[in-house]
């Protein structure tokens, strides 16, 4: 590791499905060792990077997302606050994140969720990470909200889908933020009613998402645009196309923390 490089935080932004391709961006920094000094995840980025900051192997998580029916994870009930219950999905992170809290983790990680009490962005770093990476991917009246603390928390995509802010409060000063919503090209799928919360909740965090991402020292953008939020039976794809564009990237990256040849 050189010395007195910046610190680098990783921000990963929401997405549902086409957050799958963070993982292979995870790959490509990984393997050009790429120090990571925190990592900050929203909704899909908050799932992805809490299992990552949890010690699993990317390849082998890559291979396992590519095999799975995802819809055994989804526990269908009659509605009250949302059509899934989320018992399900919460023993699946259990296992995927090894059941650890935020202090046993190897480095700093931030989740983000939205508090529906407050309407405020809440910034999780303690306790349970399945927990918090729960709340994080509560899409309202679709998962059931997850309540701590007097809070009622649903998917961070509500009050910030690329937390760059984030890694910025915490004083970071170089940010490489992965953006898997807004990428050039992107043509909505509208063909259920998840597909309509989620694409107006892209709609409502436009502004936002032009105001941050220009805070990033690095932006990256897979070129996800022709996948709806549901496709995650195109994970080979999704993480192919996040490896592409962190390699297409790696060279900016390299050279900002000073490690360029």
């Amino acid at each position: 590791m050189i010395d007195n490089r910046p610190e680098v935080a990783l921000v990963l932004g929401a997405g549902s499905a086409r957050g799958l391709a963070h993982i292979g961006v995870l790959q490509v920094l990984a393997e050009n060792n790429i120090p990571l000094d925190l990592v900050v995840g929203s909704s899909m980025g908050a799932m992805v990077a809490g299992i990552y900051a949890c010690g699993a192997d990317l390849k082998m998580l890559d291979r396992m997302i590519e095999y799975m029916n995802t819809n055994i994870l989804y526990d269908i009930r009659v509605p009250r606050m949302g059509f899934i219950a989320g018992k399900k999905i919460t023993t699946f992170l259990e296992l995927l994140t090894k059941n650890k809290n935020f202090e046993e983790l190897d480095f700093p990680l931030a989740v983000v969720a939205t508090d529906l009490i407050s309407g405020e962005k809440i910034v999780i770093e303690e306790g349970s990470v399945a927990e918090a990476v729960r709340a994080s991917i509560s899409i309202p009246g679709v998962f059931h909200p997850v309540r701590k603390d007097g809070q009622v928390l649903v998917d961070g995509a509500v009050t910030d889908r690329l937390p760059v802010q984030v890694a910025i409060d915490r004083g970071y000063e170089m940010i490489i933020a992965v953006d898997v919503t807004y990428c050039p090209g992107k043509i909505p799928v509208i063909n259920n009613s998840i597909d309509v919360i989620l694409t107006s909740l892209d709609i409502m965090q436009k502004p936002h998402f032009d105001y941050v991402s220009k805070l990033a020292s690095i932006l990256i953008q897979p070129a996800v645009g022709g996948y709806s939020s549901q496709d995650f039976d195109c994970s080979r794809e999704l993480v192919d196309l996040g490896r592409e564009a962190a390699l297409e990237k790696l060279p900016e990256i390299l050279k900002a923390i000073n490690r360029s040849e």
